[in-house]
């Protein structure tokens, strides 16, 4: 490793955002550590991003995996600090709240919230709140979503899990301001990823007796259309890239296609407003 090098870890690699992050960031010379929960694909990263990134196995509902690779990156840095960390790994749990199993949000919850808080808790003094680590502060980068801030039906676990971990964000960015260490959130829309091919995995099958099967069918088929349609992931690593290196200087950045129609606007109208849009767009009977 050169001296110089800087190092971070992204977590969930093995595909999609974060495979896009990591390879832009040892494109610019950077040393990355990236999460995958199989050997196998570890090694297919491996492979893919070259002697400058190194696997780290575990999956970030694993507290205790978690530490161990955080050993690995720990002797790797010498005390030096670790300059970013990018909470990337994420599942999509689809359903309608009137129904939906208790367990299946919990899992949600335990991926993308609970699993970002035990991956931070375990990097943050490499970043630099631990004294004994030499150089400048490092950056966080939480990956979230345009769902973080426009929730939509069926796909409400999803969008409660990226609500909260704005909350989250922000608190950790303000409670992180003593020792330097920046937080920011980046909320793409609809990128071309293996989670959006995946809309199959939402059963619909445990439905199939409510007034939602006929709209949770079209919405699979809608998810996958946004996927084909969607950012590639490459867009989203060079910008974390760009964050990283201090060529960015915002707290959250939305990136996605036709940002002002899919984002702006709907931030900006009367909820009643897009509630009739977002129902019509979906099929919904809206009889408010």
């Amino acid at each position: 490793m050169q001296q110089s090098q800087k190092i971070a870890v992204v977590t969930g690699v093995s595909s999609g955002i974060g495979r896009a992050i990591a390879k832009s960031l040892v494109d610019n010379n950077w040393r990355i550590f990236g999460s995958v929960r199989k050997e196998a694909d570890g090694a297919a990263a491996s492979a893919a991003l070259g002697p400058n990134f190194t696997p780290l196995i575990f999956d970030v509902t694993d507290k205790e995996a978690i530490a161990k690779a955080a050993d690995v990156v720990k002797h790797s840095l010498q005390a030096k600090t670790l300059s970013g960390l990018v909470n990337n790994a994420g599942i999509a749990v689809g359903g309608p709240l009137r129904y939906l199993p208790i367990e299946e949000l919990h899992h949600q919850m335990n991926v993308n919230l609970y699993g970002a808080l035990r991956v931070s808790q375990a990097f943050v003094p490499m970043l630099g709140a631990d004294k004994a680590y030499d150089g400048a502060p490092g950056k966080i980068v939480n990956m979230g979503s345009v769902a973080g801030k426009i929730a939509s039906p069926i796909m409400g676990p999803y969008s409660m899990s990226k609500h909260a971990l704005e909350a989250l964000s922000e608190s950790m960015r303000r409670e992180l301001l003593m020792h330097g260490i920046d937080v920011v959130i980046v909320g793409p829309g609809a990128v071309k990823t293996p989670i959006w091919a995946k809309a199959d995995d939402i059963n619909a099958e445990q439905y199939k007796e409510t007034e939602y099967y006929k709209i949770l069918l079209g919405m699979r088929k809608k998810m996958q259309e946004f996927g084909e349609e969607g950012l590639p992931p490459e867009n989203i690593g060079d910008l974390v890239r760009d964050i990283l290196n201090g060529e960015k200087r915002k707290t959250r950045y939305a990136i996605l296609k036709s940002k002002f129609l899919n984002f702006t606007l709907p931030l900006l109208l009367p909820k009643r407003m897009v509630d009739k849009a977002v129902a019509k767009r979906f099929g919904f009977p809206d009889k408010a």
